[in-house]
């Protein structure tokens, strides 16, 4: 009976949860694999195999019943309900792309940190913010528009949107969500540098968006002397970006982002660039884009930069990111300017949210309704997907557990030992949630299989209390990236014994996070021999009671011999006995130390087994932090 019990309450912990999913009565292919969260290739594919070639288009439109066969094919329980389905989603591409109107180009600039973006892009806007920079880098994303000479009879400017993405190696997410809505990368390397791993990373970035995105190298800092700018050329060549000037298909451009040499070629590159691509886009009707960067601005509450891809956006629009809700009340160029309308390639700053987005987060608008229904049931997908991921870890937890109670065949109960790494748990808060990831990336990968980082929770804003105290529940500290830090919350902090670093620059985060990790590694226990002693002959000394002692008679051979040392006795190149000197005498004098080439009476207070010839060696213990 006991046996079969056993049974179903094994049967009972393996069994897997199938997660609902909600099915409207017609879904397109591409709103399928939104509801079913599985990439669209993926789900062509399984439509393939399925007999279903012909009707996975994005766009081709299923019935519910189709839909709930695929998602069960997914491990997924189908529910028919319009209602609970209902989500927004951009618009289908239109049938006659040539027919819409031309859109401003999207560049990203992109290379290695120190190669001098910024201050090329500094130039482009004429503006200080290169100075302004913590640590040289740039810390998260910055969108602008420079205008462009072009035809003379447009009745609109021309213009180019940039994107200036951060060239620090923990910023990698982040270039690669630029990548991800860009037109058009700009390489920049520097002639005096040349290709550096940051440079190395984006080629790879380039080569995965082959085919979508144009890329144009830019050769800055050609004014500096002595550079060689042909040796960058074919480094280049060796990485696979083939120059123009090479006789390849990737303009090169050199260029001076602190005399401005270059930039006018540069910009004329990429507007000619862009020609090509014939770039067009919708300037009404529903607003597609992405959320490039948000933070908590004084005064206006949740703030993004969003970058338009689609559409018009107004003021009192009504936009859905991730499960962050906003009515458009204030629109803000890169300079601050106000704007009342935002249409395609333009990045500007949206108040008005509810909730912070998330940077990479897509932004659609719609009615007020829609957006509220739509919003709750992301919110609704969100808080089931995440009790899923408690409850498979509950599952695991005790599958451990029964294995635990397999391996114990002496029907007493296993004591639980707590094992795995030791942890530095973290609070992160940054100034905007760009950065926060980016620090998040930096920090999560430092360790050894000894000791981790857990990154316990991470948000956007000043330190607050409630930080505090959660640092102190979980024995952590808090990471404070570009923020403040209140003198109130200090106190705080220092009374509950809870560490806060504050930083701007993330080598100096990187490099404190590092250290404290490395506190939580065992020691590294060295032993430094201080001196060494031969025995020579071995006498037997009578004591109190009849009871005698061994007294060995040494000659010092290396350093200094001193008792209160801890000493060692080798044999035959194996230690024989490891302890503490009971006696050092020289006649019938006590000595505390004795030097190299004297002679004296050594004996240990637990070891009389001493031999001649042994070799006795004084040491210290010495304790160094450990290292990763």
């Amino acid at each position: 009976m006991e046996k079969e019990n056993q049974r179903k309450r094994k049967a009972k912990v393996f069994t897997r949860v199938t997660p609902d999913v909600f099915i409207p009565s017609t879904v397109s292919v591409g709103q399928l694999a939104r509801l079913l969260n599985v990439r669209m290739g993926t789900l062509q594919r399984k439509m393939a195999a399925a007999g279903m070639a012909e009707e996975s288009s994005y766009d081709h439109i299923l019935t519910s019943e189709y839909a709930a066969l695929l998602a069960d094919e997914f491990g997924r329980n189908p529910i028919i309900n319009d209602e609970a389905a209902f989500d927004i989603y951009p618009r289908a591409a239109s049938s006659d792309p040539s027919s819409l109107p031309s859109r401003p180009p999207v560049v990203t600039i992109m290379g290695h940190v120190d190669h001098g973006k910024t201050t090329l892009l500094d130039t482009l806007r004429s503006t200080s913010v290169a100075k302004g920079e913590a640590g040289g880098i740039t810390q998260h994303i910055g969108a602008f528009s420079v205008p462009v000479k072009g035809d003379p009879n447009d009745t609109a400017p021309r213009t180019i949107t940039f994107l200036d993405t951060p060239g620090h190696a923990a910023f990698s997410a982040m270039r690669a969500r630029g990548a991800g809505v860009t037109d058009i990368i700009v390489l920049v390397v520097a002639a005096d540098d040349g290709i550096m791993p940051q440079t190395r990373e984006v080629i790879e970035l380039t080569k995965k968006t082959e085919g979508k995105v144009g890329v144009v190298v830019a050769i800055n800092k050609v004014d500096k002397p002595g550079v060689d700018v042909d040796g960058v050329t074919k480094a280049l060549m060796v990485e696979g970006i083939q120059l123009e000037s090479y006789g390849g298909d990737t303009p090169g451009v050199e260029v001076s982002g602190l005399t401005g040499l270059g930039l006018e070629n540069l910009t004329e590159t990429l507007s000619a660039m862009s020609e090509l691509q014939d770039l067009r886009a919708e300037r009404d009707g529903q607003v597609h884009g992405y959320v490039l960067e948000s933070n908590i601005r004084k005064g206006l509450g949740p703030v993004a930069t969003v970058l338009i891809l689609r559409g018009r956006l107004t003021v009192a629009s009504h936009l859905i990111a991730g499960t962050a809700h906003a009515k458009v009340r204030i629109m803000n160029d890169s300079n601050g300017g106000a704007v009342k309308e935002a249409y395609p390639g333009m990045a500007i700053t949206v108040s008005g949210w509810k909730d912070l987005p998330n940077a990479g987060d897509e932004v659609l608008s719609g009615s007020e309704p829609d957006i509220k229904k739509a919003l709750a049931n992301r919110i609704r997908k969100a808080e089931v997907e995440a009790s899923l991921v408690d409850m498979e870890a509950i599952n695991n937890q005790r599958i451990q557990d029964r294995k635990d109670e397999a391996a114990d065949t002496t029907g007493e109960p296993t004591p639980k030992v707590k094992t795995g790494p030791k942890e530095l748990r973290l609070i992160i808060k940054g100034d905007v949630s760009g950065s926060v990831e980016a620090v998040e990336g930096a920090l999560q990968d430092i360790g050894n299989k000894e000791a981790v980082v857990k990154i316990v929770s991470s948000g956007v804003g000043d330190v607050t209390e409630s930080d505090v105290m959660m640092a102190k529940a979980v024995e952590g500290m808090v990471v404070a990236f570009s923020v403040q830090v209140p003198r109130a919350i200090e106190s705080k902090a220092s009374a509950q014994d809870v560490p806060i670093y504050s930083s701007t620059i993330i080598y100096r985060v990187m490099e404190e996070v590092r250290n404290r990790v490395g506190a939580l590694l065992p020691p590294i226990i060295e032993r430094k021999v201080t001196g060494e002693a031969n025995v020579l002959e071995l006498f037997n000394i009578n004591l109190k009671g009849r009871q005698t002692k061994q007294v060995a008679g040494c000659r010092v051979t290396n350093g200094l011999v001193e008792k209160s040392k801890k000493g060692r006795v080798i044999r035959d190149g194996v230690t024989v006995f490891d302890g503490s000197l009971d006696t050092m005498k020289q006649g019938k004098k006590d000595l505390t130390e004795v030097r190299k080439g004297m002679e004296c009476g050594l004996s240990f207070a637990d070891f009389q087994e001493l031999e001649a010839d042994d070799l006795i060696q004084m040491y210290e213990v010495i304790e160094k932090p450990g290292v990763l």
